[in-house]
């Protein structure tokens, strides 16, 4: 996906020479693929069928690819996922990311999570402002907090006892905003 944000599209494409033979040859064995970035199920569902929509492996990957809470669900679905929690998470905030909200899939994640007894979910459906290689780029540094800056006023209004973020960048990218927010309060 990195490659993709940045227009290396021989990049793209040799990887995906280099990544579909390995992951076709997991689900020939039986497995489905879990992928713990949403970017990642993103780039292999939709991107790259889009860009080698004749590749039949590249189709093969996208239905045999899944986000990892989108899989408990059909787990759960199917009667097939354990669900005798033993502890309750109390009030959640959960960001969903931009790139798992375009998958469509639904918010899984919370529903999966309010499985657990004493949990509440509170979904916040709007763009951090990491968005991929954008937010780590120094000269987008500011214009990336402010995009961000609705999220983390919600997180902070909020006062959830945790904060659910998909994407490691993301939820970096939010707890960096909410700690100069809280360095700013300070005389």
């Amino acid at each position: 996906m990195p490659k993709l944000e940045l227009g290396d599209l021989q990049a793209v494409e040799r990887l995906k020479g280099s990544n579909i033979p390995q992951l076709l040859a997991m689900i020939e064995r039986g497995y489905d693929i879990v992928a713990p970035v949403p970017s990642c199920v993103l780039m292999f569902k939709q991107e790259l069928p889009l860009m080698f929509p004749d590749d039949a492996g590249v189709a093969k990957v996208r239905d045999h690819i899944f986000d990892p809470f989108e899989y408990l669900a059909l787990r759960h679905k199917a009667g097939l996922l354990r669900t005798d929690f033993a502890r309750p998470l109390g009030k959640v905030s959960y960001h969903v990311a931009c790139h798992l909200r375009v998958q469509n899939i639904g918010l899984k994640t919370r529903d999966v999570l309010q499985l657990i007894p004493g949990t509440s979910v509170e979904p916040i459906e709007r763009c951090s402002g990491h968005n991929g290689t954008y937010g780590v780029k120094r000269e987008f540094r500011d214009k990336s907090l402010k995009i961000g800056k609705p999220v983390m006023q919600r997180v902070s209004s909020r006062r959830c006892r945790l904060l659910c973020e998909r994407l490691s960048d993301g939820g970096h990218q939010i707890e960096s905003g909410l700690e100069i927010t809280r360095s700013r309060r300070i005389p």
